[in-house]
């Protein structure tokens, strides 16, 4: 059984988007608007706009939606007597959480906690979530430097008001090029992917690694891709004895993102923990969107067989809420509220995360989305051997349904898939990127093929 193409019947956006984001506009800056949604009309894998178009959703709210719109399990979750609370009461976790947050966390989010990791921290986005994991990165090199159990100088305490060393001390953290890990401050210094998201911002002098530009087909490229993975790691192992401060940490995405849908392969990636693990230098691994199952695994760096975990892992998007695990007791601030702000993250969304830990536990949607992306991967295949100059370095492949790939021109095809009924996104320069929901079955995936053609053929 498959579902059948959506015909739009109206061009994208509609009148009455435009007019809904016009008015919008006049309050709210609405220039990003694709189309203004009627999120009541929507269900499962099916976005409807307010001129009536349903779309096969392939976007998914920027790769956040995991179990599909309007989920009946997370309907009852919102309208428990926990969710009325957690939204009406909104308690100041660090101070004063409710008698239930020790059994929210325990029995839920920890069930989802990476191998190895056995604490966490709650935070509010991706990009706070990378914000703290560096303090944390921070403060525990500080304190490696200091020794466990001695105080703060007073000349620590004075000068750090005064944004000066030693209080304020000159360490980085190391990004790749390409990567997009947030838009605050520290984030937004490791985020090396397009220039519209740092322009205009004072940044911290951190060091930018290569990130392994590999060749595609992969099969074809063994020893190149080799190759380059080498150079990159040595360059990271250079940057780290080279640069003017301390690396604190270095940050990774397991599939770089809004930078283009760059991979790299398991031997990189235990090569980088090696290297971290040799210099004393803490793996961040960055899954915001490639945790919580999109990748056929239920993290993405579970693909790694690594021999030791990350020393911490951030999240957010399809969790629904967000923060980092972690392990090392070391990486919880020495005195309190020095990781700390008035919600600590929010209690509603973690209630919202346990119910989509339960739907992707209870319906195997990490399994399910392995064998759909094995099918959606090989039909590319098969697209891409028709139109070999309109999908470019197809890849993605054991990646569950984290597919990607370089065509001529992205824009272009983005709005004939969205006049064809599918509305799908792009990352780095010419790339398509698919980001279905864990509930995208194999029923989908032949409207999403017949509409690629469809658009490849106009």
């Amino acid at each position: 059984m498959t579902d059948t193409i959506n015909i739009v019947t109206t061009e994208v956006p509609g009148p009455k988007s435009k007019v809904a984001a016009q008015q919008l506009d006049s309050i709210f800056d609405a220039r990003a608007v694709h189309f203004v949604a009627d999120y009541a009309k929507s269900s499962g894998n099916y976005i409807v706009d307010v001129d009536g178009n349903k779309y096969l959703d392939v976007y998914a709210q920027i790769a956040s939606i995991p179990v599909g719109y309007n989920n009946k399990t997370l309907m009852e979750a919102a309208r428990s007597p926990e969710m009325i609370s957690a939204l009406v009461n909104r308690p100041a976790i660090g101070n004063f959480p409710a008698e239930n947050w020790m059994s929210i966390l325990r029995d839920n989010l920890m069930r989802a906690a990476p191998k190895g990791l056995d604490q966490i921290f709650t935070a509010h986005s991706g990009s706070e979530a990378n914000e703290l994991a560096y303090k944390a990165a921070f403060m525990v090199h500080q304190r490696r430097l200091r020794g466990e159990g001695v105080e703060w100088t007073e000349e620590e305490i004075s000068s750090c008001l005064n944004n000066a060393k030693p209080g304020s001390p000159d360490l980085a953290i190391m990004s790749f090029n390409n990567s997009f890990h947030g838009r605050g401050f520290g984030s937004l210094s490791t985020t090396r992917s397009k220039a519209v998201h740092k322009l205009d911002i004072p940044a911290f002098n951190w060091p930018k690694a290569t990130f392994p530009a590999l060749k595609y087909p992969l099969e074809k490229h063994a020893a190149e891709n080799a190759a380059e993975e080498k150079r990159c790691l040595e360059e990271v192992e250079s940057l780290i004895k080279t640069w003017h401060s301390p690396v604190a940490a270095v940050i990774v995405e397991p599939i770089q993102s809004e930078g283009g849908d760059n991979h790299a392969s398991v031997a990189f990636f235990q090569g980088l923990r090696a290297i971290t693990k040799k210099h004393n230098v803490l793996l961040i691994v960055d899954e915001v969107q490639t945790g919580f199952g999109a990748t056929g695994k239920f993290w993405g760096h579970d693909h790694w067989d690594l021999s030791s975990p990350p020393d911490i892992v951030t999240f957010s998007k399809k969790a629904q809420t967000a923060g980092y695990f972690f392990s090392d007791s070391m990486l919880r601030p020495d005195k309190p509220y020095r990781q700390f702000n008035t919600w600590m993250g929010d209690a509603a969304r973690v209630i919202l995360s346990s119910a989509v830990i339960g739907e992707i536990f209870e319906k195997k949607l990490v399994e399910q989305t392995a064998r759909v992306g094995a099918v959606l991967y090989a039909e590319l295949e098969k697209l891409a051997s028709r139109y070999p100059q309109l999908i470019q370095n197809l890849r993605g492949k054991g990646q569950g349904t984290y597919i990607a790939f370089d065509t001529v021109s992205a824009a272009p095809l983005l709005k004939k898939m969205k006049h064809l009924g599918i509305n799908i996104g792009s990352c780095g320069k010419e790339t398509i990127r698919l980001r279905p929901m864990l509930i995208f079955e194999e029923k989908h995936v032949a409207p999403l093929i017949e509409a690629f053609e469809k658009a490849f053929e106009q």
